[in-house]
């Protein structure tokens, strides 16, 4: 009977150990992973150089407004200012901005001006070329050349509580920004790997970016440019929660104690 009794109780420490180790690998990371910086605080980081103004890419959508001394003149240059088209649908009309779209080979074709090579190129360039040609043709006294985008966008993908694909009409704002307006990194994303997309130069980089850590602020990354994409992975709990992996722990289960009770009935 002692036997027998010691062979019960081995087997169900067995038993419990079982289901601990099971819980064990079914349940979330490291709470290391779910916060945000966890890094001494206190510390001061330098001017970021993403401060530096990016430049225009192919398929950019930009509004190019023109004002001068002589309104009447520089409502010349304006053909689309204040404007919008209209395009018929099965559910009714919609909207969409007019502005210079930026054609394959980098050029935008402006008023009496023609084509002007645009990508690659900051705001700052594009708009001092238009002002400068305006002034050394005789076109505009004075004339004043505003340009922002029409298309400034980034997409948050993954693991926050709302993807989506923000509208950026400022033309500024940081990956932490474009989280929070995502409705943030669910408690299933990993905060230790996060992905940013970026096209440059027509080549698309992959980057990752560890939010654990106090990188981020002074990383070039720090702020995003039109069209990132942000996507943040899942962690091993939510993997493991959509490949079905915890659907098999009542059969793990069912299994070991039918082992426990064969072992029992034998001896």
């Amino acid at each position: 009977m002692v036997d027998d009794r010691q062979d019960i109780e081995r087997c169900i420490k067995l038993f419990v150990l079982a289901i601990a180790g099971l819980f064990f690998f079914t349940s979330c990371g490291s709470g290391r992973n779910a916060i945000y910086f966890d890094e001494p605080t206190n510390v001061v980081f330098g001017k970021n150089s993403t401060d530096l103004e990016p430049v225009i890419q192919l398929n950019d959508l930009l509004s190019i407004v023109v004002s001068s001394v002589n309104p009447d003149a520089a409502d010349l240059f304006n053909p689309s200012r204040n404007g919008t088209e209209q395009s018929s649908t099965n559910s009714g009309n919609t909207t969409r901005a007019s502005g210079y779209l930026v054609d394959q080979d980098g050029f935008i074709n402006f008023p009496i001006l023609g084509k002007i090579e645009v990508a690659g190129r900051t705001k700052k360039e594009v708009r001092d070329e238009i002002t400068n040609q305006l002034v050394e043709q005789k076109l505009l006294l004075e004339p004043i050349v505003d340009i922002r985008y029409l298309n400034y966008k980034v997409s948050i993908l993954g693991e926050v509580k709302n993807p989506s694909v923000l509208n950026v009409p400022s033309e500024k704002i940081s990956l932490l920004e474009a989280l929070g307006m995502a409705g943030d990194i669910t408690i299933y994303g990993r905060r230790d790997n996060v992905t940013l997309i970026r096209e440059e130069d027509g080549v698309k980089r992959i980057r990752k970016i560890d939010l654990t850590t106090n990188e981020i602020f002074s990383s070039p990354y720090y702020y995003l440019q039109s069209n990132d994409i942000v996507y943040v992975q899942p962690n091993k709990a939510k993997v493991s929660s959509s490949t079905g992996t915890k659907e098999w722990i009542p059969v793990i289960l069912s299994a070991i104690s039918l082992a426990i009770i064969i072992a029992i009935n034998v001896k």
